[in-house]
């Protein structure tokens, strides 16, 4: 199967380029859908678009088991900073995760599927805005799942590149793959006045100062040294002019967790951490934003992905996961059906392009490694079923 999958390796390269060079960010994936959905119909696909506003599902085969495939399609808005043939033409816009290789290694999963005899339906899973939210804060995993996506799906399968693993190498999570993760935005709440009369003022930058202590203390002194979490403020402003005691202090920061229970314990902490402020004569207004849940692999699902990668690739390219509090939607996904996410390293060796930079790029020979274990994996889902 890895010998076909490299027969497809210039045309995946010629799709990826083209993603690259046109990216689009969440819920505007327009030309990228546009033409996956071309793609798709080429090989024979029942295609759908629209799904989850820009997503696009196509199937392929019918009846029972029904194993889905899914490829997030959008960028980030960042301004790209390689000098590359195929670098992105869209000003402040960038591939700069990958989506436009896990759509490439998608699309080339599907000509190989399409060319297989199988009993069973293979449906794929193109999804717009896994990076961000939209208006309603709901990103584009539960989006295409309000629109019947993932219905009577037996199997998700997903892959995300890592520029941390050599290319040839995978990483499969038991358990946890990604953790769950909320946002909270906060406003400290004064009484401005001049510089020079402190003691006529309510000071909400003095009083955040005791708030950022309290919730940076969170995971250290509230939770259980067992319960893996993480809050890390990302902003904070507050004030205009060096001589002037603003109104109102504003911040935001995200949390990472793996369990529901301390997910709860962090919001109620936070918001005690916040009760400082209006001990020290001030106030607060904070909202606790949900967002995605943690991603589970399901067991049975991870131990057929090892053997297939081990067969492909040699049990030795099977690296052991680095833990770490990353988050993906895909685990809306995992919630409505049994299934995992592999790690699929594509490290340009001497030059880790890391996630979310502007320099961030991927060893393209990675691609047919993705297709072959997408497509064996699926095979083999589809055998044991008849079993």
């Amino acid at each position: 199967m890895l010998t076909n999958a490299k027969e497809l390796q210039q045309e995946m390269v010629a799709w990826r380029r083209d993603f690259h060079m046109h990216p689009e960010l969440g819920f505007k994936e327009e030309r990228t859908s546009n033409k996956v959905a071309e793609i798709l119909e080429s090989f024979g696909y029942r295609v759908q678009r629209g799904v989850g506003k820009t997503g696009v599902v196509a199937e392929i085969g019918s009846g029972k088991p029904i194993v889905a495939i899914r490829a997030d399609m959008d960028a980030l808005p960042i301004e790209e900073a390689n000098q590359v043939p195929y670098k992105s033409k869209n000003r402040g816009v960038m591939h700069a995760c990958g989506h436009d290789a896990h759509t490439a290694i998608a699309l080339g999963t599907a000509k190989l599927l399409s060319q297989e005899n199988f009993s069973g339906t293979v449906r794929f899973l193109f999804q717009p805005a896994e990076e961000v939210e939209d208006e309603e804060g709901v990103s584009g995993a539960p989006r295409m799942i309000e629109d019947g996506a993932i219905k009577d799906v037996d199997v998700v399968l997903a892959l995300h590149v890592a520029s941390s693993i050599s290319t040839g190498e995978v990483e499969i999570s038991t358990d946890f793959a990604s953790a769950g993760v909320d946002t909270f935005y906060a406003k400290i709440i004064g009484k401005g006045g001049h510089g020079s009369t402190p003691h006529k003022v309510i000071d909400p930058i003095f009083i955040s100062g005791y708030v950022i202590l309290a919730i940076h203390g969170i995971v250290s002194r509230q939770l259980h040294p067992f319960d893996p979490a993480v809050i890390s403020i990302g902003s904070i402003q507050g004030g205009v002019a060096d001589n002037v005691i603003p109104e109102e202090v504003n911040m935001s920061g995200t949390i990472r967790f793996l369990e529901s229970s301390v997910q709860q314990k962090i919001h109620a902490e936070i918001k005690k951490a916040m009760e400082i402020s209006r001990a020290l004569g001030g106030d607060y207004q904070l909202k606790i934003q949900v967002g995605y849940p943690p991603m589970h692999n399901h067991q049975g699902t991870v131990d057929l992905l090892k053997k297939v990668a081990g067969d492909l690739l040699g049990d030795e390219k099977i690296v052991p996961p680095e833990p770490e509090m990353g988050a993906e939607d895909f685990g809306f996904f995992l919630q409505k059906a049994p299934g995992a996410m592999f790690m699929l390293g594509c490290k340009i060796e001497d030059d880790e392009r890391r996630h979310h930079d502007p320099r961030f790029d991927v060893d393209e020979e990675c691609m047919p490694i993705g297709v072959a274990i997408f497509v064996e994996t699926t095979l083999r889902i589809m055998k044991q079923h008849g079993l």
